[in-house]
């Protein structure tokens, strides 16, 4: 291998977990107000193998190369950038949803989307965090603006999102409904849940009633069912899609969040993992040649938390 070379996986076509390979490719260089980042850990995430089976992203490299969601150290500047420097220890989710080519050696990143990596956390640890964090926060804090005592229903909360919505809201002084299997409920729990509800055994607008704030990670008929639960000016949040909106709302209000770039929301976040407040579930870490096999495993639709690849 060249010296600059590296290791990526590529997608060879659009389709299954199989079409994910290993290549030796270029490293890219930093241009203009961007950084080359030295991957130590990619997270992994639903809209990976989405996207990965279709194509279906608004620009593509000329190598496609999945994966937002990196951890890793600075190891080089394009002049001009200031606010890092080789050696810092830095995650982020660029250029999303555009390609960032995350599941690689090495990544560019414009400097003002990524954070100095939570001090407390490993690479592996601050990997799972970006892109679920980030659409924890901008659904439930930037959009929903969730109050101390306010009450915050989270479905799928056991998933790489959902997980991550109960610490934060809870970490905004909300009480804290989610929804799971039984055998996740102690698990929910312990991560500040104060109440949680089994999907299977119940119909959760059966026995969840006055909520100020939904967020629903699943879309189809959850988000029309999730009205009923709302209290008078609640907010119902959406990730799946704009189509997964209601379309009468009912005079509450509802919107769809397509998570974004955020130096600001991955401080915040930084600053909760490092006190406390935060810690995100890592089901399976995989080395960075078992992409597909982490493919696989997350399209199974039973993952607790996140998989996350590591690169070194």
């Amino acid at each position: 291998m060249r010296q600059t070379d590296m290791r990526a996986i590529v997608v060879n076509e659009w389709g299954g977990p199989e079409n994910l390979v290993e290549r030796e490719i270029d490293r890219p260089e930093p241009g203009p107000g961007e950084v080359l980042v030295r991957v130590h850990a990619a997270g992994v995430n639903p809209v990976d193998w989405k996207t990965r089976a279709s194509g279906a992203l608004i620009a593509w490299g000329e190598t496609p190369i999945v994966g937002w969601d990196v951890s890793g150290t600075v190891e080089a500047v394009h002049p001009g950038v200031t606010l890092f420097a080789p050696g810092d220890e830095v995650y982020g989710m660029p250029h999303f949803p555009r390609q960032a080519g995350g599941y690689a050696e090495y990544a560019v990143a414009p400097a003002r989307q990524l954070a100095a990596k939570p001090a407390s956390l490993s690479h592996v640890e601050a990997a799972a965090l970006p892109l679920a964090a980030l659409t924890a926060w901008q659904a439930l804090v930037d959009t929903a603006d969730v109050r101390p005592g306010e009450r915050v229903l989270v479905h799928a909360a056991a998933g790489g999102v959902g997980h991550l919505a109960v610490q934060i809201a809870k970490a905004r002084g909300a009480y804290v409904i989610g929804t799971a299997s039984a055998g996740k409920h102690e698990l929910l729990r312990s991560l500040g849940a104060d109440e949680v509800v089994d999907y299977r055994a119940v119909a959760f607008e059966d026995v969840v009633s006055d909520v100020d704030v939904v967020l629903d990670g699943l879309g189809g008929e959850i988000a029309e069912r999730s009205l009923s639960v709302l209290r008078e000016g609640g907010r119902l949040i959406t990730l799946p899609g704009p189509d997964d909106v209601p379309a009468d709302t009912r005079g509450f209000r509802a919107d769809w969040v397509l998570v974004e770039p955020d130096r600001l929301g991955l401080r915040e976040i930084a600053a909760l993992a490092d006190g406390g407040a935060l810690k995100p579930l890592v089901e399976a870490v995989l080395p960075l040649e078992r992409a597909a096999e982490a493919h696989e495993l997350g399209e199974r639709g039973r993952t607790t938390g996140k998989i996350v690849l590591s690169v070194v």
